[in-house]
This record gives structure tokens, sequence and C-alpha cells, in this order.
């Protein structure tokens, strides 16, 4: 065993030579405490925030007054839900229409794109969902099919959605807002349709909601972005925003497995982890009505 050499005074090593190593040693240590501390936390955080969508109370509308709570929602509304291609149901709008259904209104929802012959593929999915096919309608015109290219017509879509309106007594829409989630076109002109039909409309017997569009962020935080979706719905004292929790996100799941073209491993993520999954925050569209 080799001895350690002593300092010029004959003395044993001093300990402060070791100390730089241990330093190292001790900082990576609470570098790897700090980091699954934070991990823990996120861990912990997601299966409450999940237990506070799948447990929470039976009125999952969190706002100042809740959604559809006013005289006129003594009686069931008919509602035609809006969207640009077979999925879109699945995808954003699921917590819209588990709360829609499980309080027994009437839901219609408007398909505008076939895309690539996903028009079954939406009957079954919208059948998880519990969704009347009597009450599900799909187009195929040749002026609106699905592509990030491909602009569709304002007035177009507001004739149609119209006729919609008119067959089947609807007294509120739902649908994107101006960025349509994802930012694709086909959403956004879905939005501007809406809006072009309540400008066009001489009497407001119709009133419209829009899908708030979130950050990044806040779209991946799965069930973590329900605190902040209700909190600043909270601060809206007015009913003009109203915040849905899914009383069923398995079934979003289900629901979205029954697009089989679609139903590939990214989007198996998405459904997963995207906060439309489990929360959907409505607005109720006024501003663009004035500015069209």
């Amino acid at each position: 065993m080799g001895v350690q050499p002593a300092n010029r005074d004959g003395l044993e090593p001093s300990p402060v030579e070791v100390e730089p190593a241990q330093a190292e040693v001790g900082s990576e240590c609470s570098i790897k405490m700090g980091w699954s501390l934070v991990v823990v936390s996120l861990i912990v955080l997601w299966i409450a925030s999940l237990w506070k969508v799948l447990y929470s109370s039976s009125s999952t509308s969190f706002s100042k007054t809740s959604f559809l709570s006013d005289d006129r929602a003594l009686s069931k509304r008919n509602v035609l839900l809006v969207v640009a291609h077979p999925d879109d149901e699945s995808m954003f709008f699921s917590p819209t229409i588990n709360y829609l259904i499980s309080r027994g209104h009437n839901l219609y929802i408007l398909c505008f794109s076939i895309g690539n012959t996903r028009k079954q593929e939406f009957y079954q999915a919208c059948a998880v969902l519990k969704v009347p096919l009597q009450q599900v309608k799909v187009l195929d015109h040749p002026d609106l099919q699905d592509g990030f290219g491909k602009v569709w017509d304002h007035e177009l879509l507001a004739k149609i959605i119209e006729e919609e309106v008119s067959s089947h007594g609807i007294d509120m829409i739902i649908t994107f807002d101006n960025y349509g989630v994802s930012g694709h076109c086909n959403h956004r002109d879905v939005h501007y349709g809406v809006c072009r039909l309540l400008h066009n409309v001489s009497k407001r017997s119709v009133e419209a909601w829009e899908l708030i569009s979130t950050g990044i962020l806040r779209k991946y935080s799965g069930p973590v972005d329900i605190w902040l979706s209700m909190l600043l719905t909270l601060r809206y004292t007015d009913g003009m925003t109203h915040c849905l929790l899914n009383e069923h996100p398995r079934k979003s799941f289900h629901a979205m497995a029954e697009h089989s073209s679609q139903w590939v491993w990214f989007r198996k993520l998405f459904v997963s982890f995207s906060s439309y999954t489990y929360v959907n925050t409505l607005r109720k569209i006024e501003e663009e009505v004035k500015k069209s």
C-alpha cells in the first residue's frame, strides 16, 4: 500500500486538497435530486389533474354561470357543431360533445369535407360519442375539399350552414375560433363562415360559440391545463366564456380510434397528451361579427 507524500513541513496532506472533487459530486447529486423532484411533481400534478377530470362533480362547466344555465336552457337546445374534417370532433370537441349529450341537448354535427374515404369512420366515431347518426352530416362539395392550400369561400360556407340552421331549428352554433387550434386554413375558414352567417342573419335568433385556441405548451399539457383554463374562465363574470371538462376522456380516445385511416402513432400521442381531450373553453362570438 503506497504512502502519501508529506508536505514540506512533514505533516499529513491537508484535507482541503480533496474538497473540489467532493464538491463536484455534491453538485451532481443536487442537480439529480432537483430533476427528480421536478419529475415527481409533474407526475403528481398529472395524476391530480386526471383525477379532477374523472371524478369532478356532475356539473362540469366552470365559470361564474354554468353553460346553458339561463332560462332558455330549461328547454333542450338544438346545437350545431360545425367542423372542417372528419376527426375534428374527436380530436378537439369531445369535451363539448360529451357535455351536451349528457345533458340531453339535441346535437347536430356538420362536417365540410370527407377527406380520404373517411365518411364511415366519421359516423363510427359519432356513434361512440353517442351522437345520433341521423343528426350527422358530411359534405363532399367540389369547392370544399380538404387541404392546407385550399381556401374555402366564406359566403358558400355561410349559405350551407344557414340551410342546416333552418332545417333543424338550430339556436346555437359551436365551431373553431379564428386560429382554429392548429392554424389549419380550413378550420379558420369554417370560423369565418359562421361569422358571415351571423352577420347576414337579420334576427339574432342564433348564438355562436368558438373553441379557444391555446399556446403550444398548454396544448400539449394534457389534463394539467384544466387548472389554468378554469382560473382564466373564472375571471369573466358576464357568462361569455365557459370551461367544460370532459367527463369521459377515454371515450375521446375510443372515438378517435374509429378513424382507423388516421390512427397513427403521433395521433395516439396527441389524443393522450392534448389538453383538448380533457377540457374545452368556449367563448361567445361577437367581436368578429361586428368587424365583418
